[in-house]
């Protein structure tokens, strides 16, 4: 039987085809394996240690599945209802391609058909972090979807972010722990970005 007929969670399973030069975009977005954390709204759930794969068997359809550690039950946060995750509109962009060196960000107004001039990661994240507040910290995550080109041909990866306060379903204590968490992959990413050559 077809891999992707077993894994019954589709939101686990990104299709490719649809992407320019999918070759390229996978090994763009497996540099942000279990540095961002990944939501799946089918069952309500926050990944935060998994593996981005690429089966044979999936190979003609160009899909990457994302795998979560089964051993790392820890690593998993549940009961994450969908409307305490929103779209940003702020995509990572392999600064390569337009000629400058680590990770960018990049704000699009899709439906206004509307983007900024590229900044660097770090600069880009600090901005936003100081406009953020203690109680609506910037907590970004990715979810299907989520891997997309802009331009047609520069691959991005979008961000969605987490609303603590609207995470009504979890205890207080799971909360800080989700937070913490996110934040930490946060940091690594903001450390690694200058370093990446994609």
């Amino acid at each position: 039987m077809n891999a992707a007929v077993q894994y019954k969670n589709r939101d686990l399973i990104w299709a490719l085809d649809k992407v320019h030069q999918p070759q390229r975009s996978m090994n763009f977005v497996k540099r942000f394996e279990n540095k961002l954390c990944v939501f799946s709204p089918a069952v309500k759930q926050i990944y935060t240690n998994y593996s981005m794969c690429f089966p044979e068997s999936f190979s003609t359809d160009n899909n990457m599945v994302i795998l979560p550690d089964p051993f790392s039950f820890h690593d998993t946060f549940s009961h994450i209802n969908a409307d305490a995750i929103q779209a940003t509109g702020l995509h990572i962009i392999p600064g390569d391609l337009i000629n400058k060196k680590g990770l960018h960000l990049l704000v699009v107004n899709e439906h206004k058909n509307i983007r900024s001039m590229p900044v660097p990661f770090q600069q880009g994240l600090e901005q936003i972090l100081i406009r953020s507040d203690s109680e609506s910290p910037f907590l970004p995550i990715i979810t299907r979807g989520d891997l997309r080109n802009v331009n047609k041909k520069i691959p991005s990866v979008h961000l969605h972010r987490i609303h603590l306060d609207k995470l009504t379903d979890i205890s207080a204590l799971e909360r800080m722990s989700l937070r913490k968490t996110v934040t930490d992959k946060l940091v690594k990413l903001y450390s690694d970005a200058e370093l990446y050559n994609f």
